[in-house]
């Protein structure tokens, strides 16, 4: 059983007359990726600078395994914000090291570690390049570097896939697993389903400042991706709506989806296809994070309750 590190209850958050976050309580634990997702103005950034201390949250708690204090103890923590900004006359090695100066981390070390992650994220004879000088994928990779210099315990990252081309997702995906693998606990907010889907350890989906859905990866998956079957070929909605365990039937051009319910047994029900139908390809899987996603965004109900995480 993975240590609880972190532990947010009930955070809430209002500006002026609009209540921003109500009720977020979700824990991260150490070696696990806890991911908070959810649409643009969803709540996500003001959920993590509330818990940071960057804004006042107006209730809830946020403890720290082992501080004695409120809130989040920030030499143990790394932080990458959304809002990506580093000096941009300095050059990269010397902002790492002003970085790690500020978490008390030894400045030998810092710089060793330094030169092994710029070598590890393509950024090998860099370290005198100034920030300005650098594209804006290359900086992104430096800021996260200076977010991970002084080993934190727990690792924060703010949308960190945003803008950067499919290879540096890769790097970033294999570094975050990485780290958890080694015993940080991770945080991270995303809309980037796809990417998360890939390396998340637990859930929280939240919509319009609540939370919606949280639980393991194996929870999520397990209560909300129903199977669907997707048809390629010239064929009329009609045809597969009376199908036994069909849910609902979309279809865009020659490409017909059928929503299946929770408890189909797929062999037999592939039997059951009707012999006038007209199937190019067929495919069938499970509804992915993203499609989960969008049915939250949308108020569509894709989604049947049961299992075990939690559905607000």
């Amino acid at each position: 059983m993975n240590q609880t590190l972190l532990t947010v209850d009930n955070l809430g958050k209002s500006y002026k007359d609009k209540q921003i976050v109500k009720d977020i309580s979700f824990s991260v634990k150490k070696g696990m990726i806890t991911a908070i997702l959810g649409p643009n103005g969803a709540g996500k950034s003001t959920t993590i600078r509330s818990m940071m201390g960057i804004m006042q949250p107006d209730e809830g708690d946020v403890q720290y395994q082992g501080h004695p204090k409120q809130g989040v103890p920030h030499q143990k923590v790394g932080y990458l914000p959304e809002e990506r900004g580093l000096y941009k006359n300095v050059k990269i090695m010397d902002i790492i090291l002003y970085f790690a100066d500020l978490k008390d981390y030894p400045k030998k070390k810092a710089k060793a570690r330094a030169l092994e992650y710029l070598k590890k994220f393509g950024l090998e004879g860099k370290d005198k390049v100034s920030v300005e000088e650098l594209s804006k994928g290359m900086a992104q990779k430096a800021q996260f570097i200076a977010s991970i210099i002084h080993e934190p315990e727990l690792l924060i990252l703010d949308e960190p896939f945003s803008g950067l081309d499919p290879v540096s997702q890769d790097v970033f995906k294999r570094e975050i697993r990485e780290l958890a693998d080694n015993g940080t606990a991770i945080l991270l907010s995303s809309h980037q389903m796809n990417l998360i889907e890939e390396i998340a350890d637990d859930l929280l989906l939240i919509h319009k400042g609540k939370t919606v859905i949280q639980g393991s990866m194996e929870e999520v998956k397990e209560q909300y991706s129903n199977y669907k079957c997707t048809i390629v070929g010239e064929n009329e909605a009609s045809l597969f709506e009376n199908l036994p365990s069909v849910q609902s039937v979309e279809q865009d051009g020659n490409r017909t989806v059928l929503y299946l319910e929770k408890d189909v047994h797929l062999p037999t029900w592939v039997t059951h296809m009707p012999q006038a139908s007209i199937i190019q390809e067929m495919t069938i899987d499970r509804i992915s994070l993203h499609e989960i996603f969008v049915g939250i965004a949308t108020e569509k109900d894709l989604m049947k309750s049961g299992g075990g995480a939690n559905h607000a």
